[in-house]
């Protein structure tokens, strides 16, 4: 299935959900973007279906998923939120309930922490797919980190290296990084060894400042 089939099958074909999910796609095929692209969502809506189970509304998730990096500007920290109110305009237009794009904006809000509530099963899903790559093996981790630095390309590797490892460290300072029970056993172990092997590499080639 195609992702307009699946958007189609979520949302609709008339005209105006048509013009949203092309809009979408022209988004996730901007040229700057390297990794957070089209194989991106593809990616994420795949392991939603895997996840979605764990879900308390699926198809508010589904939706979040299309939204969560609709807007990426590396050089701004406000993309999150920038992708919610698209969302919520763009669902809007295409005559989805209130409720659902209300939840839909929330989740997508969400992920710029990916630090959800103990209890809030969506988001849970949500962010545990597309966290994932974090626990990839250690061909793909090099390649999604790669291809980040790549988005990044304006900023100096110094700077670079330095806020990747806050990133970094900022991440593995939660307490879970996956949430749902198979995200849990599947995910968590591996990306914190490739979090940290990740972070030893970047710490070990920044310059020391003398004292």
């Amino acid at each position: 299935m195609t992702l307009r089939d699946q958007w189609a099958r979520l949302v609709g074909e008339h005209a105006e959900a048509g013009a949203v999910v092309e809009s979408l796609l022209a988004r996730y095929a901007e040229p700057h973007r390297r990794y957070h692209d089209t194989d991106h969502l593809r990616t994420v809506l795949d392991l939603i279906g895997e996840l979605a189970y764990e879900a308390d509304d699926a198809d508010a998730v589904v939706l979040a998923a299309w939204f969560h990096d609709a807007v990426y500007d590396p050089a701004r920290a406000d993309n999150e939120e920038r992708s919610a109110r698209l969302a919520e305009r763009g669902l809007r237009e295409a005559g989805v309930a209130p409720a659902l794009v209300a939840e839909t904006a929330r989740l997508v809000r969400v992920t710029a922490e990916h630090a959800p509530g103990e209890h809030d099963h969506n988001a849970h899903v949500l962010c545990d797919a597309d966290l994932a790559i974090l626990a990839a093996d250690r061909e793909r981790y090099e390649a999604y980190t790669a291809a980040v630095r790549e988005e990044y390309a304006f900023v100096p590797d110094e700077a670079f290296r330095a806020a990747r490892a806050a990133v970094l460290r900022d991440l593995m300072s939660l307490p879970r990084l996956f949430h749902t029970r198979l995200g849990a056993a599947r995910y968590e172990e591996a990306a914190r060894f490739n979090m940290r092997a990740e972070l030893e590499r970047l710490e070990g080639s920044i310059p020391r400042q003398q004292s």
